[in-house]
């Protein structure tokens, strides 16, 4: 890449408040993902139950199902930047109590459980929230660009915390004094992105919520979702593929442990592959992309997760599974950093915060089901047949958006076709 294709790929980097946000996120993440990865080898090291690993998605994500919808209309009434203050200092709490539970050697699962549902109801405030705050750090016209950043550090963190975890917990024999560290640097990481906040020269804005009650305002906001048809049809695709297959994450354990017979290195390096993945697929979004290249995105990226999922379920290799890993996580970054940015392009600015708060829902919220699902699949028949699922329903996506873009090449085909009929008999 040249100098001047280096300076478009991270032009939303040149505005100082985003610059001090993504750098403070990229440091938060890397601690976010040592806890996940910690979490995930605790629960399956006290219990042995890849069922107890469902239950655990599930704790941690069911909180998102019932509040995000509520977050999303408090973050268009409220300061963004104070709203995403206060979630990383309790998501500091939460991660100092879980790391002083387990160094204190008193950890039991219902702990473990507990506390991934605090997390839980954290997060179902600070997505929304951190989300519909980018466009106010580099307007509409650099935000697909900071998605597409702000994807990036997620996922460049996706590949650094797990490594960083695989070897802090490969380090002490997979046990006590490796989970205890990787839970303790999360919480300092938390620091990051507070010092980074509080430093952002932004004038306190708070948005017009107008004189509606709550729930006047939600109802809005879903109506005028689910009333906008490619709102609706991004959303609704999103809901089933990620809710459904998506919960490769929580069976990783049992693939390094019992399919595998591998340690938790191995284990660090799968959460890794998937993270270079995305990050490769994140990479390549920081291009401009127009509306098409982004429809044809969804399909890429749904079919490539589809087909990698598929052989990683039956993989008994550990470079071929780290390959399909990476594969899985490049095709669903690619899906789910697109529908992010067709969501916000069409998004008036009064209903980004319900209409991200939706997304979280539908990206995050169907979770715990299929959190249910996996695990119960995985302990009847087995970690291969429940990640198999997941497959099918990704590449059943794909398949439907087959159809659906080929609907929308014919109406614009004809629209097109209409505009030089129209011009010649005005003329």
């Amino acid at each position: 890449m040249n100098g001047d294709g280096l300076r478009t790929a991270l032009r939303a980097l040149t505005h100082r408040n985003f610059r001090l946000f993504w750098i403070g996120q990229l440091i938060s993440l890397v601690g976010t993902w040592m806890q996940s990865v910690a979490q995930g080898w605790l629960m399956h090291r006290l219990t042995n139950s890849a069922f107890m690993l469902g239950l655990l998605g599930f704790a941690q994500f069911i909180p998102v199902t019932f509040l995000t919808l509520w977050a999303g209309v408090i973050a268009d009434r409220v300061d963004k930047r104070r709203m995403i203050l206060v979630t990383p200092t309790l998501a500091m709490v939460q991660a100092v109590v879980l790391a002083a539970t387990v160094s204190l050697g008193v950890v039991r699962p219902w702990m473990v459980l507990a506390l991934a549902f605090t997390f839980g109801i954290i997060n179902a405030f600070d997505l929304p929230g951190r989300q519909s705050f980018l466009v106010e750090m580099v307007g509409r016209e650099d935000l697909p660009n900071a998605i597409a950043l702000n994807s990036g550090a997620f996922n460049a963190a996706r590949v650094l915390g797990p490594a960083v975890a695989g070897i802090v917990l490969g380090a002490a024999g997979g046990g006590v004094t490796g989970e205890a560290w990787c839970f303790w640097l999360n919480a300092a990481s938390y620091l990051a992105v507070i010092v980074m906040l509080l430093r952002m020269n932004l004038p306190p804005r708070v948005a017009d919520g107008g004189t509606k009650d709550t729930f006047s305002t939600l109802r809005e906001g879903v109506v005028y979702a689910m009333t906008t048809r490619p709102l609706r049809n991004l959303l609704l695709l999103l809901g089933v593929t990620a809710g459904l297959g998506f919960q490769y994450m929580l069976l990783l354990p049992v693939y390094a442990r019992d399919i595998l017979r591998a340690d938790a290195r191995a284990y660090g390096l799968m959460v890794s592959a998937f993270g270079l993945g995305s990050l490769l697929a994140a990479a390549m979004l920081t291009r401009p992309q127009n509306r098409w290249a982004l429809r044809v995105n969804l399909l890429v990226g749904l079919a490539c997760s589809g087909i990698g999922l598929a052989v990683f379920a039956w993989s008994r290799s550990l470079p071929l599974t780290l390959a399909m890993g990476f594969a899985a996580g490049f095709g669903l970054i690619l899906y789910v950093a697109s529908t992010n940015t067709m969501l916000q392009l069409s998004t008036e600015d009064r209903y980004r915060g319900r209409i991200m708060s939706l997304y979280t829902l539908m990206f995050i919220g169907p979770a715990p089901l299929g959190a249910l699902i996996a695990g119960g699949i995985a302990q009847r028949w087995g970690a291969p047949w429940a990640t198999s699922f997941s497959a099918l329903v990704l590449l059943g996506g794909a398949v439907w958006l087959v159809f659906r873009l080929r609907v929308i090449a014919a109406r614009e085909a004809a629209e097109r076709a209409a505009v030089p009929a129209f011009t010649e008999k005005m003329g």
